[in-house]
C-alpha cells in the first residue's frame, strides 16, 4: 500500500498466525465437527455447581465475534442467584403455558411432539447458571447498532461452542414476548432479551430425544 492508499482511520498488523499444512487444517476442521456433533440439547440438569471462571471465559471467547461495524451490541448476563431463576423459571412458564394452551398453531405443536417439550421448564432454576444475553440498542450512552440480531447470533453461536467444549450441557431458551427480564435482571429498556441460556452438567439420568441431524450432502453446496 503507498502512502496516498493509507485508510484515513488507524490501523495495525494482521495478527500473526502460523499457516498450518493443508491436512493439518482438514484435521482440526474435522476434530471441531466431531466434538460439536456430540452437543446435544439438554432439559435435565444437575444442580452441581460449575466454575465460573470457565463461563467468564467462554463469555469471552463469545465476544470475539464479528459484529455490524464492530458495535458489539450484547450484554452477557450470568445468572447465579436462587431467587432470580426462580422468578426467570415463573416468568418463561407463565408465558409458554399461554403459548402451548392457546398461541401456538396445530403444525407448530406437531413440529415440537418428537421433543417432547411443554411448557415446565425446570432446567431454568435447576441450572447451576443461567446466561441471559441481551442486544443491546441505541440509548444516550450506546449508539444505534447495525445488524444487531445478526451479531449477537454468531455471539451466541460460539458461546454454544465455547461452553461445549468446556464440557458444560446447554439449552436455549427463547420464551415470547421477553421483556419481563428486564425487570427480573434489573436491565435497562435498550439492552433487548434475546436468548436464556442454562449451562450445567447433566443430570445422572438425563435423557434426550433420539433425533438425527441432516447429513452434510443436504446443507452443503458447493458450486
Amino acid at each position: 500500500m503507498t502512502p496516498d492508499q493509507l485508510p484515513d482511520h488507524p490501523t495495525v498488523p494482521a495478527p500473526a498466525r502460523p499457516r498450518p499444512r493443508p491436512e493439518e487444517s482438514v484435521a482440526r476442521c474435522r476434530e471441531f465437527a466431531d466434538e460439536m456433533a456430540g452437543r446435544r440439547t439438554i432439559r435435565d440438569f444437575s444442580t452441581e455447581e460449575i466454575p465460573l471462571e470457565a463461563v467468564r471465559e467462554a463469555v469471552r471467547a463469545a465476544a470475539t465475534a464479528p459484529s455490524g461495524a464492530n458495535l458489539q451490541p450484547w450484554r452477557f448476563v450470568v445468572v447465579t442467584d436462587a431467587e432470580r431463576k426462580r422468578l426467570l423459571r415463573q416468568g418463561a412458564e407463565d408465558e409458554e403455558r399461554t403459548f402451548y394452551e392457546a398461541r401456538a398453531s396445530e403444525e407448530w405443536l406437531a413440529a415440537l411432539a418428537p421433543l417432547g417439550t411443554d411448557w415446565r421448564k425446570p432446567f431454568l432454576e435447576e441450572a447451576p447458571v443461567v446466561i441471559a444475553v441481551f442486544e443491546v440498542h441505541g440509548s444516550t450512552e450506546t449508539p444505534k447498532p447495525y445488524y444487531a440480531k445478526e451479531s449477537v447470533g454468531l455471539a451466541v453461536g460460539l458461546l454454544l461452542a465455547a461452553l461445549h467444549r468446556a464440557g458444560f450441557a446447554t439449552l436455549t431458551h427463547t420464551p415470547s414476548p421477553m421483556k419481563w427480564i428486564n425487570q427480573v435482571l434489573e436491565r435497562p429498556a435498550h439492552e433487548r432479551p434475546f436468548v436464556l441460556i442454562p449451562v450445567g452438567y447433566p443430570a445422572p439420568d438425563a435423557r434426550v430425544p433420539d433425533i438425527t441431524r441432516k447429513p452434510l450432502s443436504e446443507v452443503l453446496v458447493e458450486l
